[in-house]
């Protein structure tokens, strides 16, 4: 569980663990079809496909994976999102990668930003990796916009789960 941000915290943002009691308030995400609009993939219900991904980040945690952590606004106390640090296979290369998803109501309001950069201060300043990427959509601009302010740029173009990909990267090197 190294890679998990526990109780760490930004300016406006609280970052926990998963629970199950989650669950509801995470599937407004699967809801909205925007939220899937930039990854190709055949979707069950969105109750399916949000048991899938709770399913998946437990198993992460299970397995030293990293996993995503709940994001929570520090003033309205409400779930707004998930970020984390994920061990990642791209193109055979097992990579530590920045993985954010915010509820569409919080889009737009830095949210995002604001906790990739913490997950890529935590990972380097406790010396997880070298290098950490964020795999992204080519036709995922929000994303991108949020990995540039991380510092990322573009390090290669690849297929990840059926979807062509930018494979953005921070050397720790290059980090402040």
């Amino acid at each position: 569980m190294k890679y998990l941000l526990n109780n760490q915290e930004t300016e406006r943002l609280l970052f926990r663990k998963i629970e199950k009691s989650d669950f509801n308030d995470w599937l407004e995400f699967y809801k909205n079809p925007n939220s899937s609009l930039h990854w190709v993939s055949e979707l069950d219900s969105p109750e399916i496909e949000c048991e899938k991904w709770y399913e998946k980040q437990f198993y992460r945690y299970k397995n030293n994976l990293g996993g995503m952590n709940v994001l929570i606004e520090k003033t309205s106390g409400r779930l707004i999102g998930h970020c984390g640090l994920l061990v990642q296979n791209v193109d055979a290369i097992s990579q530590l990668e920045i993985g954010y998803s915010i509820l569409p109501e919080f889009w737009n309001n830095g949210f995002a930003s604001e906790a990739a950069k913490k997950c890529r201060d935590f990972a380097f300043e406790n010396n997880l990796s070298n290098s950490i990427i964020s795999i992204i959509s080519l036709t995922n601009t929000p994303s991108e916009k949020v990995a540039i302010k991380n510092g990322m740029c573009v390090d290669k173009v690849t297929e990840y789960g059926r979807n062509k990909v930018n494979v953005f990267r921070i050397e720790k090197a290059d980090w402040q």
